[in-house]
């Protein structure tokens, strides 16, 4: 009988999550199940994705024999060691920008020991089974304590330069404002690892000169549009942020915030200071900001010039127009899921495509309810 209640009520939920999903424009189909906490994912040619596990695994999805898109069992081989542990583990898979032709791919983990740990980012040659000639090509330093706010996430710029953020650290905040650090950045590099000539701190003793912006708490989501870098970060409690990245620009964590400590404490008093940028939208309460992609497809015409912002705490995906640079009107979409989104992601496709957090994590694809 027990088992009988919790059958009819997993098909009643998913009933009203399909006609929830029909009655917006869209409906929601699993792409893969069974991932384990799921954080990022990449499409290949061909139809095939790459998926990040945080606890350490790479995870290719591809057609079948039946032409279905399926998970394979095993996880690609080559990926070097990862901290897993916490919030630490493998986080970002961004194709290089010459992938079709070289096979090249990065990555960013988690490095370390729970003691002394740090952000890596890496190059790779994917070749369709396993990565090789991995490279490292950033290691933050110093050395942090504790397996909380790496960050992660990454884009390239239009001038081929990549573009990636580092969270706090949680226990040293006060390192977001100190430029000796790579906590509470951006951090920007060629390819091969080497710091190009024109980062804003490049010529200061005093400063490392990867650093591209700083005053960060937790940046988990980066996208580029029309060649500008908007970032999402999260906030304590309240606080959440959107920014427009410009270099050399302070973000003001943590002397300015509007949000407050997990203890109810104030972090500071401070909303706003002369010299720290102001961010193009705020939540409070916290949403907990985890993924970011830009739409601009066939298949949803009313959303496209939108952002998407994936939302851990609200279970959903927030979407944000942008008019010449300026977020209109919020739209809260997907709900009906009742999941944690860990990523979001406009497909090759037009669909969106939506990563949930969880030990059985998925891969879901947004489509519209009539073909």
């Amino acid at each position: 009988m027990v088992i009988m209640k919790y059958v009819l009520a997993l098909l009643f939920g998913l009933l009203a999550m399909a006609t929830a999903a029909q009655a917006g424009g869209y409906r929601v189909e699993a792409v893969a199940t069974g991932l384990v906490h799921p954080w990022s994912i990449a499409f290949l040619p061909g139809g095939r994705m790459l998926v990040t596990e945080r606890i350490g695994q790479l995870r290719l999805i591809e057609p079948g024999a039946n032409g279905q898109l399926q998970l394979r069992a095993e996880p690609v081989a080559g990926v070097p060691p990862v901290l897993a542990r916490g919030q630490a583990g493998l986080f970002d898979v961004l194709l290089a920008p010459d992938f079709a032709q070289t096979g090249r791919l990065m990555l960013s983990f988690a490095h370390g020991s729970p003691e002394a740990n740090h952000l890596r980012v890496v190059s790779a040659r994917f070749d369709g089974r396993q990565l090789q000639a991995v490279q490292t090509i950033f290691t933050s330093q110093p050395a942090k304590t504790d397996t909380q706010h790496f960050g992660g996430r990454m884009a390239w710029l239009a001038d081929g330069t990549l573009l990636f953020g580092m969270g706090d650290g949680n226990l040293e905040r006060t390192d977001a404002q100190r430029l000796h650090t790579h906590l509470g950045k951006f951090m920007r590099v060629q390819s091969d690892g080497s710091v190009p000539t024109d980062n804003p701190f490049v010529t200061r003793k005093d400063a490392l000169a990867e650093i591209y912006t700083f005053g960060h708490r937790n940046p988990q989501g980066i996208v580029v549009v029309n060649g500008v870098p908007y970032a999402h970060e999260h906030g304590a409690r309240g606080g959440d942020e959107l920014n427009r990245i410009e270099p050399g620009a302070n973000y003001g964590w943590p002397i300015t915030t509007g949000g407050i400590d997990y203890t109810y404490a104030r972090i500071t008093p401070y909303r706003s200071l002369p010299g720290i940028q102001p961010p193009l939208l705020e939540w409070t309460p916290s949403i907990a900001p985890a993924g970011l992609a830009w739409y601009d497809g066939a298949l949803f015409p009313a959303w496209r010039g939108s952002l998407f912002v994936a939302a851990l705490a609200e279970r959903s995906v927030r979407r944000v127009p942008l008019v010449k640079g300026v977020p209109g009107q919020q739209e809260v979409l997907f709900q009906e899921i009742g999941e944690r989104i860990r990523d979001v992601r406009a497909g090759p496709d037009g669909a969106i495509y939506l990563l949930t957090d969880s030990p059985n994590g998925r891969v879901l694809r947004v489509v519209p309810a009539s073909p």
